[in-house]
């Protein structure tokens, strides 16, 4: 079961679309539902979750948190929609473009897509692009 939850003002309106679409990639992938829960935060919020957790003292738009028992996909995923807007306007991109990437760049992790090596980003990015316009298509 997919979820989204709040810790800031924004809020997705078209919360149903955007949890087809997951349940839909996932399947694609070859991959099983589980609970996946998307936590929408602000800067502060991720922050402190990413030095308390990861020992990270910086900025990130997102931190997935991957409860996975082989194909059953589970975990949490930490958004932080100001960097994904401010990430958006460096992007020259839609606030929605930008955060359906964000959205699904956490459940391919769940997949097992890395993007550490310049070929996994590529990769990845292409699974990015590929899923969006899915999403776009549904709309």
């Amino acid at each position: 079961m997919i979820s989204f939850n709040y810790e800031t003002d924004f809020q997705i309106s078209n919360e149903s679309s955007y949890k087809d679409w997951i349940s839909n990639v996932i399947k694609l992938e070859d991959c099983k539902e589980g609970d996946i829960n998307y936590i929408f935060c602000n800067d502060d919020y991720l922050h402190r979750i990413n030095v308390e957790f990861l020992n990270h003292d910086t900025l990130t738009d997102i931190i997935s948190f991957d409860y996975s028992v082989g194909k059953q996909l589970h975990g949490d995923i930490y958004i932080s929609i100001e960097r994904v807007s401010e990430n958006a306007q460096d992007f020259n991109v839609e606030l929605s473009n930008e955060l359906s990437r964000v959205i699904i760049h956490g459940i391919l992790h769940y997949c097992g897509y890395k993007d550490k090596s310049e070929s996994q980003k590529t990769l990845m990015r292409s699974k990015e692009e590929h899923y969006m316009k899915l999403l776009l298509d549904s709309q």
